[in-house]
């Protein structure tokens, strides 16, 4: 490696890489637009080739930088554990992110086993839509995410351990005063939840109202939050397309009814995503083995 390049050139690369813009990662790292150009065409001129492409107003990946990405995440990770293990003391962490779907019942299950089994190690949990988790995971914010199984164009340099299938339920409050009537007289009846654009799942929800001959029905509201979805729920005759996994708690204390869809494409893939690095890690190989475990149990 060229002996100019410094920890802070990678850093920069890796910041613009997940957020694909100059500004707001400028911001973030408390320098100038202009400082960080430099850094970054420092870094390019090392390398003797270009990182990035200009697409509108961001900036993409070329190939060449998508796989120095996957390398220096790997390199940055690992320096960060060097760091950490001379200091044994401080104890170690992890860092996880969950998306909703494992969020109620899986994670929360593990995490305590976790616990009990490694108490020496905190685990950092990060929430938030599957995009924002996905580039935290190549950018090295996050060492594994549970949830649902990426699109395949979004795969490269990732690997994926199959967990179990879980649906997309249709769901309403108990004592719904039209839970008996066919599934499109509902929902042109009543307020319809949705996922939003950006959730894996919205594309499953937007297949099944195709299929009922109602592409265009437009949502009173989009979410996966459970606080959200449960209150409007409560309070309303709404209903929400929703993974099982979020509402399963509520599901089993008869709070909430799951509607008869009639469909079985709305299942789908739910499991931890990982980058490849081919390296053994204590703490992440024992949370992969209880996160299968738990979701094998009933």
């Amino acid at each position: 490696m060229h002996p100019a390049i410094k920890l802070r050139h990678i850093r920069a690369f890796l910041d613009i890489a997940a957020n694909g813009a100059l500004s707001s990662v400028a911001r973030t790292q408390g320098i100038s637009q202009p400082a960080l150009s430099r850094t970054l065409a420092e870094l390019e001129d090392l390398l003797g080739l270009a990182l990035f492409r200009r697409e509108r107003r961001r900036l993409v990946l070329t190939e060449q930088g998508a796989l120095f990405r996957h390398h220096a995440t790997i390199g940055l990770r690992a320096l960060e554990e060097g760091v950490a293990a001379l200091n044994p003391a401080l104890g170690d962490s992890i860092r996880v992110g969950i998306l909703p779907t494992a969020a109620t019942r899986l994670f929360p299950r593990v995490a305590i086993r976790f616990r009990a089994l490694q108490p020496q190690t905190t685990l950092k949990i990060e929430t938030g839509p599957h995009a924002y988790l996905l580039d935290l995971l190549r950018n090295g914010g996050i060492e594994m995410m549970v949830g649902r199984m990426p699109d395949p164009q979004d795969m490269a340099g990732l690997r994926f351990t199959h967990l179990y299938e879980e649906d997309v339920v249709l769901v309403a409050r108990t004592g719904h005063p039209m839970a008996d009537r066919p599934v499109a007289e509902l929902l042109q009846a009543v307020p319809v939840i949705l996922p939003p654009d950006g959730a894996l799942i919205r594309r499953k929800a937007d297949d099944y109202l195709a299929m009922l001959g109602l592409p265009t029905l437009r949502p009173a509201v989009e979410t996966v939050a459970l606080a959200v979805g449960r209150g409007l729920l409560a309070a309303s005759d709404a209903v929400w397309f929703i993974s099982r996994g979020v509402v399963a708690e509520e599901l089993a204390r008869g709070e909430m009814i799951a509607l008869p869809t009639g469909v079985r494409f709305l299942s789908g893939a739910v499991g931890i995503t990982q980058v490849q690095t081919g390296q053994a890690q204590t703490g992440i190989d024992l949370l992969l083995r209880l996160c299968a475990e738990e979701a094998a149990l009933p």
